[in-house]
């Protein structure tokens, strides 16, 4: 079986190539505006990495404000490497770090979960009741895993039944490589799914199935597996030219696709899959629904996403879209809140058509620093989100797209030239494996 030393490439390039994009970085970064006095009082609910990335820009551009961070959370969850640990590429200790190691002197940390925000009176209060008042309020608390939407699944069941659940976080991706790794050992059914809502890295469940069937064809061999990819979805990824690679690439890979098809229910002792699946009578173009079930060996599960509670019951939703998730109404070109001026939305959270990635909220704080700046000093901001997303989309172990897109699902590459972003190469791998946590790093510290 083809492991990870097999392709690692020396530590000497590796660490070449990544001072040279860390120099790149530095030299292309733009020179900071001077300080700017204030008094306000600025709440960032979330210390991830919009939260995180927020508090440090703040500090360095604002003089005399108070910053406040609020987030329960002890550890820091670098989400990108989940796919990595639930390949076995990465141990589940790769993702995790202090939420403390990243925040600037300056930065007072609530270590309480938010648990009302009150955008009339423009108070948050936490769940041990402390009430912080605020001038200004970036919402940016990620979003919640609706484990509990899928009748039969627990997450005490992943790494054993073959049921495996990456997103879960560091722990669960490890023990989804347990699962996953006896079906690429002894062979058999793969049936990898996706939610029916808004998720976070909608490439995640594209790389976990490309990277199982690669181990697997190096292990238990061709002929004694089948991978399977089910989704309630019509395309196989929302960029139309990205969605026909893949289907191209699963067509060579012999990989099965079910789309149309919603998950609704498991039953783990059967190891059976109940589906959903929606199709179009050909006279009377209406939707016919009727279920499926789906044996399988190896099974991947990716739950329903939603905003936080505390988001939800803020009245700070779309009230006419997405109203079954609740992201943040906001403006998609300054994620500015529509009826409070004063609050903005980043990350996972906001209510914009693409942008649940880290590489997007790279592009998203910068926006929101102008605009916050600009409302403290009185002005109009100038910078817009054009709904920049990057995906390195694995699609074996050493070769990888680097496929990024705006909000019209142009092609937006950063090495227009270099690196093609719908060739299979291994320097797109070695972005997601290597670069891609010290440019993550970079951005934590409001450097990049």
């Amino acid at each position: 079986m083809l492991t990870y030393e097999d392709i690692r490439p020396s530590r000497r390039g590796l660490l070449g190539l990544a001072a040279a994009g860390l120099a790149a970085a530095t030299l292309t970064a733009p020179a900071r505006a001077a300080k700017v006095a204030t008094k306000a009082r600025i709440v960032i609910i979330g210390a991830g990495a919009a939260g995180t990335a927020m508090a440090n820009r703040l500090i360095d551009r604002l003089d005399g404000a108070e910053i406040t961070l609020v987030d329960a959370r002890a550890e820091h969850l670098y989400q990108p490497g989940l796919s990595l640990v639930a390949a076995g590429l990465k141990p589940a200790s790769y993702t995790l770090s202090k939420t403390t190691d990243w925040l600037p002197s300056g930065v007072r940390l609530v270590s309480e979960k938010a648990a009302a925000i009150d955008p009339v009176a423009k108070s948050v209060t936490t769940e041990g009741g402390t009430r912080l008042d605020y001038d200004f309020l970036i919402v940016a608390p990620g979003l919640v895993l609706d484990h509990g939407a899928i009748p039969g699944f627990s997450l005490d069941m992943v790494g054993s039944n073959g049921i495996g659940a990456l997103y879960a976080g560091p722990e669960y991706a490890a023990k989804t490589w347990d699962a996953a790794r006896k079906f690429t050992e002894e062979g058999g059914v793969a049936v990898m799914t996706r939610p029916t809502t808004e998720m976070k890295c909608a490439g995640a469940p594209l790389k976990h199935a490309f990277l199982v069937e690669d181990i697997a064809s190096r292990g238990v061999g061709a002929g004694k597996y089948e991978v399977h990819y089910a989704a309630p979805q019509g395309a196989l990824f929302g960029v139309p030219i990205v969605a026909e690679k893949v289907r191209m690439l699963f067509g060579q890979r012999g990989i099965k696709t079910h789309m149309n098809h919603k998950l609704l229910s498991i039953e783990p002792g059967q190891k059976r899959a109940t589906f959903e699946k929606t199709e179009i009578d050909s006279v009377t173009k209406t939707e016919v629904k009727s279920t499926v079930e789906i044996p399988y060996d190896y099974l991947h599960v990716i739950p329903p996403q939603r905003a936080p509670d505390v988001v939800r019951q803020s009245g700070l939703s779309w009230a006419d879209k997405w109203t079954d998730q609740g992201w943040v109404e906001c403006d998609q070109k300054t994620l500015r809140h529509l009826r409070y001026p004063e609050i903005f939305a980043l990350g996972d959270v906001a209510g914009v058509p693409k942008g649940k990635t880290a590489a997007s909220v790279k592009w998203q704080v910068p926006v929101v620093e102008d605009h916050l700046i600009a409302a403290i000093e009185g002005r109009e901001g100038v910078e817009t989100y054009d709904g920049y997303t990057s995906c390195p989309l694995i699609t074996r172990v050493g070769r990888a797209m680097l496929v990024e897109f705006d909000y019209n699902n142009n092609l937006v590459p950063s090495f227009p030239g270099v690196i093609a972003p719908l060739e299979e190469l291994w320097i797109s791998w070695l972005m997601k494996e290597v670069a891609l946590k010290a440019t993550y790093n970079a951005m934590l510290r409001g450097k990049a």
